[in-house]
């Protein structure tokens, strides 16, 4: 599970039937979580709305994470931070 912030959003009027109904967001990692990742795009079903500091489950935890097991889903949002204490919330 990584943090980062909401920078944008994305739209696709067609896409896999599994995907329709969900809200997807473009996060950016943290600077100490990125890793490979610059952005990801990721599912939302918490709500999360930009410049808001996010959770996200990667990998087969997002699918679990938002109840999507059989959707083609790699990234999910699974809260949204109150307080980010230890983090470098930038």
């Amino acid at each position: 599970m990584i943090v980062g912030k909401v920078v944008g959003s994305v739209v696709a009027t067609r896409k896999n039937e599994r995907l329709i109904g969900n809200k997807f967001m473009i996060v950016e990692p943290l600077s100490q979580m990125k890793g490979s990742f610059h952005q990801i795009v990721a599912i939302d079903n918490v709500g999360a709305g930009i410049g808001e500091y996010v959770l996200v489950a990667l990998g087969s935890a997002a699918r679990i994470g938002c109840d999507t097991e059989a959707a083609p889903v790699d990234a999910a949002i699974v809260g949204i931070v109150d307080d980010g204490a230890g983090l470098r919330l930038e």
